[in-house]
């Protein structure tokens, strides 16, 4: 009596009538909930146009009027911001809430993992197609292994469970051929029971959109393996998805800014050097920025940094991918044969907490994601010179990690980025840039890619110079 009524609600709660899928999916999820059993998980893969959103809205409403427990997670910052908002609950980070820093008279600058003090609760993780398992034994937080990490905290609780979100059409994680956290058998080698749903049909409200119905076209070509001709894409008959000549491309732009916000706007490309052309024209022909990096400019943090982040309560620590905007830029440097610079920095997603931090300003225009590994390693022998003068190494090696120059957070600007920086986030309109596509680069890599390019979009999704002979 008790799981129908919680079936009840949940159906209440969501805004339409549910599907024949929809309708089951509350099913399952409510026999879940009610499972006496420890360690069992619940995995949701749903594609764009599914309802998926939309469910789980109505399930953590729910839980909220049930005043059952719930955390909602996600891979990043702006994840969790847009968790949250179609959510109507807080949303964290999942390196927020299942690390700790270790005190600093240990080793700073690393974190463990915390300690689960919940009880009966439910922790729910969208976007779970981010969530990297490839060991880095150089990573400062917990085993290097995130979604080991994760299972390992959750389970840790008195009573909690696990809900993992997301989309196997979207892109993996860097380095891996698929994402771990949303295949089951990987997830039953933690000795986990899971329950395992799918949304696939896409819901009748969703039908007059151009960028969910080709979205949903591409899917269908990832999972039946057609990648032997470019995707062709439907804009007639959609007022969501537009073709743009490359001439019309900055009044368009323009107007997209006026309109929504420059937040609300983003070019998506397919490499870190088609990105640095957009964002140098965006910033002297749409902007009209004349020095290198001020007040106003959105930036992109390209590598992690728990550094300029200790003493703050809001942030734990800088993620690869954050969203920054710069307040103010003063005393530029070169040191170690790079460019340094101060600056205040607000972050969008943590409700514009402000940072102070050294910035790397030769970052903003390399064609690599962040520094290579070549200049990693010179700029760690330059600052370690520094140090010379102490004899013991692992003294020599706290100062560094202790450094501001070694830690300068590495910093690209926002306008334009690569689709792997975008993933996890939304944003009004979208413009993509695929750029030439020979015959050879055909690949499930380039049909998620392009899927996950399109469900970025929430408004508009605006496609630059895209061939004639590919548009329908």
């Amino acid at each position: 009596m008790i799981k129908n009524h919680l079936v009840q609600q949940i159906k209440e709660n969501f805004p339409y009538k549910p599907t024949l899928e929809q309708e089951n999916l509350i099913k399952t999820l409510s026999d879940f909930m009610f499972l006496s059993e420890s360690h069992v998980l619940f995995l949701l893969k749903g594609y764009a146009g599914t309802g998926k959103t939309s469910l789980f809205s109505a399930l953590v409403r729910t839980l909220d009027q049930l005043q059952w427990k719930c955390v909602l997670l996600a891979p990043t910052g702006r994840a969790a911001k847009v968790f949250a908002s179609y959510a109507g609950h807080p949303a964290y980070t999942i390196h927020k809430k299942i690390y700790r820093q270790r005190s600093l008279t240990a080793d700073m600058g690393s974190f463990s993992l915390n300690d689960n003090l919940a009880k009966h609760t439910l922790f729910i993780v969208d976007e779970a197609s981010m969530i990297s398992n490839q060991g880095n034994a150089g990573s400062p937080f917990g085993s290097g292994c995130l979604l080991d990490d994760l299972i390992n905290f959750v389970y840790s609780g008195e009573d909690c469970k696990l809900m993992l979100m997301g989309d196997t059409a979207q892109l993996p994680p860097v380095g891996e051929d698929l994402s771990p956290a949303l295949y089951a058998d990987a997830l039953r080698g933690y000795q986990l029971q899971v329950f395992e749903a799918t949304l696939t049909q896409v819901v009748r409200q969703s039908y007059n959109s151009g960028i969910l119905w080709n979205a949903t076209s591409l899917r269908h070509l990832i999972v039946t393996g057609q990648f032997h001709a470019l995707p062709k894409i439907k804009v007639t008959g959609f007022a969501d998805i537009q073709t743009l000549r490359g001439d019309a491309l900055i009044a368009q732009l323009e107007d997209c800014y006026q309109r929504d916000g420059v937040d609300e706007t983003i070019v998506i490309c397919r490499s870190n050097k088609r990105a640095n052309i957009y964002n140098n024209g965006i910033r002297s022909q749409i902007l009209w920025r004349e020095s290198e990096l001020e007040g106003g400019d959105r930036l992109m943090i390209v590598k992690n940094n728990y550094y300029w982040t200790q003493q703050h309560r809001q942030v734990d620590f800088i993620a690869n991918g954050e969203m920054a905007v710069v307040r103010r830029v003063r005393n530029e440097r070169s040191l170690y044969g790079f460019r340094f610079a101060d600056v205040m920095l607000t972050l969008p997603d943590y409700d514009d907490a402000e940072v102070e931090a050294t910035v790397l300003l030769d970052t903003l225009h390399s064609e690599a994601p962040a520094l290579t590994r070549e200049e990693n390693e010179h700029l760690f022998n330059k600052v370690l010179e520094d140090y010379a003068d102490i004899s013991q190494k692992r003294e020599r090696l706290k100062k560094l990690r202790d450094d501001a120059y070694y830690n300068a957070l590495q910093i690209k600007y926002a306008y334009a980025v690569t689709c792997h920086k975008a993933q996890g986030g939304q944003w009004t309109n979208v413009f993509i840039d695929q750029g030439y596509m020979p015959d050879d680069a055909l690949t499930p890599d380039y049909f998620k890619w392009l899927y996950t390019a399109f469900t970025r979009a929430t408004g508009t999704l605006y496609l630059v110079n895209y061939p004639k002979d590919q548009v329908e």
